[in-house]
């Protein structure tokens, strides 16, 4: 656990779908298609209307994010963050911004607590590590401008990843 600008942060070995919290985080593409990965889990356990709501998003650029309500999930919204596009690649630039707009949308949403996957670490491959940096250092560069967001949590489905997220909040 960490504390970043009054912002509690915490690793946790988990189910993204499974959360108690005000808004869950997409890995999106940017036409907001919910195939695999963590996208594939919430259209499974909420339902195809957030899919359906979020097509008719987009598509966004990448980077950019969009909400949707979260049909049968504990969550009220899905924030769908954009970190690739049809070419499947991602890297920390991307994530990094998908990361901050995907808070500033949460915050204006007046969402107090938010979960986020690994961005970017499943169809887009890119290393758990440098993810948990990129996605550490939108909050960090946010600053107090975050001001409903009170706790983040970062669900991490594997150990790997886990331990790697974990890892990068505690130095």
């Amino acid at each position: 656990m960490k504390e970043i600008n009054g912002i509690q942060i915490t690793a946790i070995k988990g189910d993204i779908t499974d959360m108690e919290c005000d808004a869950i985080v997409n890995a999106a593409n940017n036409r907001l298609w919910m195939g695999g990965g963590v996208a594939g889990a919430i259209k499974r356990k909420g339902g195809i209307t957030i899919e359906q709501e979020a097509v008719a998003k987009g598509p966004i650029e990448i980077g950019e994010a969009v909400h949707t309500g979260a049909g049968k999930l504990k969550a009220k919204y899905v924030i769908h963050a954009a970190v690739m596009g049809d070419d499947r690649r991602t890297d920390a630039d991307k994530i990094y911004r998908a990361t901050k707009n995907s808070l500033l949308l949460a915050d204006q949403l007046g969402v107090r607590s938010i979960a986020f996957p690994a961005l970017g670490t499943g169809v887009g491959g890119f290393p758990y590590k440098e993810s948990a940096k990129a996605m550490l250092r939108a909050i960090e560069e946010l600053g107090n401008s975050l001001k409903n967001i009170k706790q983040i949590l970062f669900v991490l489905w594997g150990e790997e990843a886990f331990q790697a997220f974990r890892e990068v909040i505690e130095s």
